[in-house]
Formats: C-alpha cells, sequence, structure tokens
C-alpha cells in the first residue's frame, strides 16, 4: 500500500535546502516519513511508485550513510538506481561541473542526488538539468535531507517540536547539518541554542535566530536535546582548536556535563562520530538517552518521502509512451 497523497502541495522541483521550506512543507515530509517507517518494517518493503524512473547518485565527497540510505530509498520505491564513481569517471579527469551536468542531462534521469565538497555547487548543477535534483550535501552550505530525519527523530520521540530547546554542539562553522537543523528547528518553533568555541561559530552568527554559548555547560543547562556535531578537520585550513585533549574536555560530551541538560534529554549525532573527542563511548551507547540508531534507521524513510514529493511533479511515463 502506497502513502496517501498530502492535500498540502510542495512547490519545488528540486529539495536544495530548508531555508525555503514552509513550516507546512517540512510538516508535509515528516507526516510522509513516518508512513514510510511502518512500510520499512514490513517483511517485504518494496514499492513502485517510482517504476520506470531512473535516479542517479553522484557523490563527490565520500559517505556512507546518506548515499547508501539514498540508494535504499530508490530501489525500495521501484526506481532504477545507478550510483556514478567520481573517482573513476571523467569528473576526476578534469571535467567542469558544467560539462558534468551536461552529460548527466543527455541520459534523461528523473532524479539526481548530489553531494558536493563547494557550497552552492548544487544549485548550480540543478539550473543546468531537466530532472529534479536532492542537495545531499553542499560544503558547509546545507544538508537537507539530514536535518529532516534529525526532525523526525525529535518528533517521534517527543511528539513535537515545537518549544523544545535544542542544543546544537561543537564545529558549527563547517557544519552544513547545523545550518539546515536551525533552518528547519526555527521554522517549526523550537529554540536554538549555538554551543562552540569562538573559533567554530560562524560569522553573522547573531542573524540566525539562534542563542549563543561559548560554555559548554551553560549552553546544555536544561536543553531537551544534545545536538553534537563531527569536528570536521579536512575541512580546517589553520589553528580552529588547541587540542584533542583540551577539546574533549571543553565540549565532548560526557556524563558529567550532559547532567546539566533536562533529566531526559536526548542525545543526537549525524555520524561519523570521533569517539573521545566530540562524545564519551559510553554516552553515544546510552540506548536510554542516544538516538543515534533512531537517526540511522529514519533517514531512508525520510529520503523516500523527498523521493516522493519531488516524482509527483515529474511528467507522467504514459504521456511519453
Amino acid at each position: 500500500m502506497q502513502p496517501a497523497p498530502s492535500d498540502t502541495p510542495f512547490r519545488h522541483r528540486h529539495l536544495l535546502g530548508i531555508e525555503r521550506l514552509s513550516a507546512e512543507e517540512i510538516t508535509l515530509l515528516l507526516d510522509l516519513a513516518e508512513s514510510y517507517v511502518s512500510l520499512n518494517r514490513r517483511a517485504d518493503k518494496k514499492q513502485d511508485l517510482l517504476h520506470g524512473r531512473t535516479q542517479l547518485n553522484l557523490f563527490f565527497e565520500s559517505s556512507t550513510r546518506t548515499r547508501t540510505s539514498f540508494e535504499l530509498a530508490g530501489k525500495r520505491l521501484g526506481a532504477d538506481v545507478l550510483n556514478i564513481s567520481v573517482r573513476t569517471s571523467a569528473i576526476k579527469k578534469g571535467e567542469t561541473l558544467i560539462d558534468t551536468a551536461m552529460t548527466l542531462n543527455a541520459m534523461h534521469p528523473d532524479v539526481l542526488v548530489v553531494r558536493h565538497p563547494d557550497s552552492g555547487a548544487v544549485k548550480l548543477l540543478s539550473e543546468k538539468v531537466n530532472c529534479s535534483v536532492v542537495n545531499a550535501g553542499d560544503g558547509s552550505h546545507e544538508h537537507p535531507t539530514q536535518a529532516l530525519l534529525d526532525g523526525l527523530t525529535i518528533r517521534r520521540r517527543r511528539g513535537r517540536i515545537a518549544g523544545l530547546t535544542v542544543a546544537i554542539c561543537g564545529d558549527v562553522l563547517h557544519s552544513r547539518v547545523a545550518r539546515s537543523n536551525i533552518h528547519l528547528l526555527n521554522a517549526m518553533g523550537a529554540r536554538v541554542r549555538l554551543v562552540a568555541l569562538p573559533t567554530l561559530l560562524p560569522t553573522a552568527v547573531n542573524r540566525l535566530g539562534v542563542e549563543v554559548h561559548t560554555d559548554m555547560r551553560e549552553g546544555l543547562k536544561d536543553c531537551d536535546i544534545v545536538m553534537m556535531l563531527r569536528l570536521q578537520t579536512e575541512r580546517m585550513h589553520g589553528s580552529f582548536v588547541p587540542s584533542e585533549r583540551e577539546y574533549y574536555h571543553f565540549f565532548g560530551l560526557d556524563y558529567e556535563k550532559l547532567a546539566l541538560a533536562k533529566e531526559d534529554a536526548l542525545i543526537m549525532h549525524p555520524g561519523p562520530m570521533n569517539r573521545g573527542i566530540e562524545i564519551d563511548s559510553s554516552v553515544a551507547d546510552d540506548i536510554t538517552r542516544s538516538v543515534i540508531l533512531d537517526q540511522v534507521e529514519l533517514g531512508v524513510a525520510v529520503r523516500q518521502a523527498c523521493l516522493d514529493v519531488l516524482s509527483r511533479g515529474l511528467p507522467d511515463l504514459r504521456h511519453n509512451q
């Protein structure tokens, strides 16, 4: 049984970020993803919604969780899914991004899922192709499906997002996950705190509609959700943290710091985790508080929902026969 279409229209041809989505559109995606969670727990997980459609996954950066969940999402909806290896393609040999877009467009895909190390690259691709494009993470700009799965995780565990206090902690400066979550949580009525070293906060942070804390103990006080971020050393050119040992002492999540949050505060992390640097292993594996594995499971359902709503704007296959 397919999830029933919602009466709320999704007016976007692409999913490039959360910033331009309304609260109603975010709710549409979360509600639809909720129905896919149930479908994914059945023995027969296969649907035919995207039968006859082609989905290309183009990842310029390595990823296990995101690429695998997009692949599973497309296949469970019945699409023909192709993963393009950038390492062995012409792209790696010097082909420009626009050349790549023109080449892929000539293959007539229906959906293009793209991860790229440069902010804005996915939007540029979307302007050069005829298909729908999903942003699977572009530089430090946005990672919309991660924010959606985080929102779904919070909503399923707490029953709501509005009114909750969410502390986003760590390397905010380089985090596309943080940016997408800030947009989603603000749109859905949460109270957002950013907790980081001054060197790991973006410029003009006060324009983001968040509270800013440079002391983790202060930032975690009475919060409902603790969302840890990966320390992205590969994007750091210069000295951003004193040392990993000192970073863990001041900003690594352990039970001592967690005790300042609410007694039932949930622990989140987009992965992959640097244990002993961003988060203590015992905290990450605490089945009573950590929802990190829930995030992984719900990622597939969220990506199915995104592919679902975008497919509704594609040309009817029957008209092409």
